[in-house]
């Protein structure tokens, strides 16, 4: 609304009386000027609106703005539960936003405001809205990789949600990735309820990433909103990646992009194609038991063996395996006679377990056998645009460590610094959970073959 500022002015005037003047014998006449003020209450032209406004609850999303008309804000307090709320001037003096994603649930606000003309003559508007109270929430978390966990370049962040997610776009805009620097990547969704995040190529080495997210205000289907946040860390280790080629039966394992070892291999036989593609290191185990009857061998059956391996670090749920083969010496570097798994020497195969992290990638080529989608972490098996198919708002950038403002998506939370360290040398096994598959454990008698 416009108030009304009394101005006291007096009425005057001033008289200029007129003068002859000559020269050069023409006559000049100088006018004569009046001013004139008057006494009275001035009304300022400025005039002030706010969003959101009325009596009924509005959604905790709503942007909160104030705006003035014909003049310039010279004050703004929107004043909620926890005090004010901070906010930004645009730079033109006349539209104000508060700089939150979300107010509170159940809450009031109250918005007092003053705008000045150009006269200097000032309005204020006072306003008071409020905001939902749901009854139903939604909850989500960091599920892999775990919080304070040091990983290989190629595990993705998998987030799991307590309920199904209809409005996925608004969900993902809330999820944040932080790294060091900016790189593209992408969400997708697995399924219903479970959303994974790669970059567009290889995590890079050495770097600490963070994920965060505010799910307060965000509607995921009807009557459904978000109830507090999301927030973890973890570390990825030095870039390893193994490359492994069956047709000439050795693998190269680069280490940040140089190779530092060739190793000598054997991998699956006919009828037991080692599969091409790239996989992810899953899990560790210092020994394993093998069995084929695990995969449907029968007992009876010549291919049928059980075997306890050292060094074992599973590829794939179907039991696919990178580990020390000792009997297989001879064949390695020469030729294929393994069950599909990818076998090497005792020593190549302590070195190598000694060197790799859960999240390491193992490249295989130079078999018939496509990796099949799903049979382990398979996400780079997935051509960049077919995974931006499953994603609501596509191609994104992480954000640069350090660059959120208070009051922008996830930031505000606290994050965890891991420090960077390789694994101990043949150290015991890994946890048998299985990264990015929340439930799934993999137990000693789950398929395996050498």
């Amino acid at each position: 609304m416009r108030r009304p500022v009394a101005n006291v002015r007096r009425r005057m005037s001033l008289i200029v009386i007129p003068l002859l003047l000559s020269a050069c014998g023409a006559s000049l006449q100088m006018p004569s000027l009046s001013l004139e003020t008057a006494t009275g209450d001035a009304m300022s032209a400025a005039s002030i609106t706010s969003r959101p406004s009325g009596a009924a609850p509005v959604k905790p999303g709503e942007p909160v703005i104030v705006t003035a008309i014909e003049g310039h804000l010279s004050n703004v307090d929107v004043t909620g539960p926890k005090g004010p709320l901070p906010g930004t001037l645009s730079d033109d003096g006349t539209r104000w936003q508060a700089d939150v994603r979300s107010l509170r649930y159940d809450s009031t606000y109250r918005v007092e405001a003053t705008a000045i003309d150009a006269r200097g003559v000032a309005a204020t508007k006072t306003s008071e809205f409020s905001t939902i109270a749901p009854t139903s929430f939604f909850t989500g978390e960091v599920v892999s990789p775990a919080a304070g966990e040091l990983v290989g370049v190629g595990l993705p962040v998998v987030v799991n949600f307590d309920r199904p997610i209809k409005n996925r776009a608004e969900v993902e805009q809330a999820l944040v990735i932080r790294t060091p620097t900016s790189i593209e990547g992408a969400w997708a969704w697995r399924d219903g309820r479970t959303v994974e995040f790669r970059p567009k190529t290889y995590w890079p080495g050495n770097i600490t990433v963070e994920v965060a997210a505010n799910l307060q205000g965000i509607e995921s289907s009807d009557g459904v909103y978000g109830r507090g946040g999301l927030a973890s860390a973890f570390r990825i280790g030095p870039s390893m990646v193994t490359k492994v080629n069956a047709e000439t039966y050795e693998a190269q394992v680069f280490r940040d992009g140089a190779v530092i070892r060739t190793i000598p291999v054997t991998t699956g036989k006919l009828g037991f194609e080692t599969r091409s593609g790239t996989k992810v290191i899953l899990s560790k185990e210092r020994t394993r038991i093998m069995d084929a009857a695990t995969g449907g061998t029968d007992r009876s059956d010549p291919e049928y063996y059980r075997l306890m391996v050292e060094y074992a670090m599973r590829v794939t749920y179907s039991g696919e395996f990178v580990h020390a083969a000792p009997w297989s010496v001879g064949s390695q570097g020469r030729a294929n006679v393994s069950h599909g798994c990818i076998g090497m020497s005792t020593s190549n195969g302590q070195w190598l377990y000694d060197q790799t992290l859960v999240g390491d990638v193992v490249e295989v080529s130079g078999t018939g056998n496509v990796q099949n989608l799903g049979n382990g972490i398979t996400v780079w098996n997935e051509t960049w645009p077919s995974w931006l198919e499953r994603s609501a708002t596509g191609s994104v950038s992480t954000v640069a460590t350090g660059t959120l403002k208070p009051g922008e998506q996830g930031a505000g939370t606290e994050m965890l610094i891991v420090p960077l360290e390789r694994p101990r040398p043949s150290q015991s096994s890994q946890s048998f959970v299985v990264p990015g598959v929340p439930g799934l454990a993999v137990a000693s008698s789950s398929p395996s073959v050498p």
